[in-house]
C-alpha cells in the first residue's frame, strides 16, 4: 500500500502558456501546452496540449482552441477543469490512484476569488485535497534559494502571462509585484510592431517563433536576421520580410520596460537590510522569459544588481512545488493556508 501512496501526490504549475506536472517520487512527468481544443457545437474536448496548441489558427469553424488561462489566472473555468482532469490522467495511467493531494502554484497578485477558482478545477479534476503555492516562492525553492534563512532573496520569474517580482526571506514573502506583462505580451508586442512597420498580419505562433528566434533585451555582438512570413495586409496575400535582431528588440521594448519597472518598483519597498543582502546575492531569474537573450544583461544595465538565471529557468516554478510535494511535512508552513468549506 505504502508504495502506491508514494507515486500519488502531485504539484501543478498551471501556467498561462503551459502547464508542468511533478509526480511525487517521478520528478516532472509532463509539460505541455495550456491549450484546449472543443468542438464549438458540442462543447466536448477534441485535443489537448501539444495537439491542440498546433490546431491555434489553422482550426477550421467547427473546432475552437481555447487556452483557459489569462494572465496567470482561470479565465474559463470548464476548460481548465477539463485539462486538469485529462493531465492527471495522463500522469496516472492507473484510475485507482488518482486521488491525489496536489499542490497548485498561482501569481502572488491573485484575489481570492480566483484561488478559490484554481482549488475549486483542482477538486473537480479529482484531487483529495488541493494545497496553493505562490508562484514567486515555488521559483525560489526551485532555483535552489535557502529560503528559511533571514536573508533576502529576490526572484524574478517571468511566465506567459504574468511577471511575478518577490523578496523572499525567513520563509515568507517580504514583498511582491504581480505585473501582466510577459511572454504572452512580448508576443502581441512582435504582432503589433510588424502590422505597423511592414504591413503585415503574424499568426501568434509565428510571432512566438520570431521573439524566441530574433528576440532580445540588450544589444548583442552578432545581431541576427531572419525571414518572417504573414499575411500582407494591403494585398491580403503572404508575404515574407526580412527582420533584424535589432528591430525585434525595438518591437519589444514597451513590455520589458514594464517588467523593469516592476524589479525597480520591489526593490524600492524592500526594506534595507534586505536590500543590502540582495546587492549581495544579485536577484534570480526564473520562468519561460528567463531565456530572452540578454534580459539579465539588461536588467543588471538597470538596476546595477547581479543577475544570475537560474538553472532549469523552465521547470523552476514547478519542481519547487515539488519539494513541497516530496518534504510536505518540513515545507507545509510555505503553502497557502485555507480550508476547504464543506460543500
Amino acid at each position: 500500500m505504502a508504495n502506491s501512496v508514494i507515486g500519488r501526490d502531485m504539484a501543478v504549475d498551471l501556467g498561462t502558456s503551459s502547464t508542468l506536472v511533478y509526480v511525487r517520487g517521478r520528478g516532472v512527468l509532463l509539460d505541455e501546452p495550456s491549450v484546449v481544443a472543443l468542438n464549438a457545437a458540442t462543447g466536448e474536448l477534441v485535443a489537448v496540449g501539444h495537439e491542440a496548441k498546433r490546431m491555434v489558427g489553422r482550426a477550421p469553424d467547427a473546432i475552437t482552441p481555447v487556452r483557459p488561462l489569462r494572465d496567470g489566472v482561470v479565465a474559463d473555468f470548464e476548460a481548465t477543469e477539463q485539462m486538469l482532469r485529462h493531465f492527471i490522467q495522463q500522469v496516472h495511467r492507473r484510475r485507482y490512484l488518482a486521488k491525489p493531494r496536489m499542490v497548485i502554484c498561482v501569481p502572488s497578485g491573485v484575489t481570492a476569488v480566483e484561488q478559490r477558482a484554481v482549488k475549486e478545477a483542482g477538486y473537480q479534476a479529482g484531487a483529495r485535497r488541493v494545497y496553493v503555492i505562490e508562484e514567486p516562492m515555488a521559483a525560489a525553492i526551485g532555483a535552489g534559494l535557502p529560503v528559511h534563512e533571514a536573508t533576502g532573496h529576490m526572484v524574478v520569474d517571468v511566465g506567459g502571462g504574468t511577471t511575478e517580482v518577490a523578496v523572499i526571506s525567513l520563509g515568507g514573502i517580504v514583498t511582491s509585484l504581480s505585473v501582466r506583462a510577459a511572454g504572452d505580451d512580448l508576443d502581441q508586442a512582435v504582432i503589433a510592431w510588424m502590422k505597423k512597420e511592414h504591413s503585415l498580419m503574424l499568426g501568434e505562433g509565428t510571432a512566438e517563433e520570431t521573439k524566441i528566434a530574433l528576440g532580445s533585451a540588450f544589444p548583442t555582438l552578432h545581431e541576427r536576421r531572419a525571414d518572417v512570413r504573414g499575411r500582407d495586409l494591403v494585398s491580403g496575400l503572404p508575404r515574407t520580410v526580412a527582420v533584424s535582431s535589432a528591430e525585434v528588440r525595438q518591437a519589444l521594448e514597451e513590455p520589458l520596460h514594464a517588467i523593469i519597472d516592476a524589479v525597480r518598483t520591489t526593490l524600492d519597498q524592500t526594506p534595507p537590510e534586505l536590500a543590502g543582502d540582495i546587492l549581495d546575492r544579485g536577484i534570480v531569474l526564473t520562468g519561460g522569459g528567463a531565456l530572452l537573450t540578454g534580459l539579465d544583461e539588461r536588467l543588471r544595465h538597470e538596476t546595477g544588481m547581479p543577475v544570475h538565471v537560474a538553472e532549469q529557468p523552465l521547470t523552476s516554478v514547478v519542481r519547487g512545488a515539488g519539494r513541497c510535494v516530496e518534504e510536505f511535512e518540513a515545507l507545509q508552513q510555505l503553502l497557502v493556508t485555507e480550508r476547504r468549506r464543506p460543500a
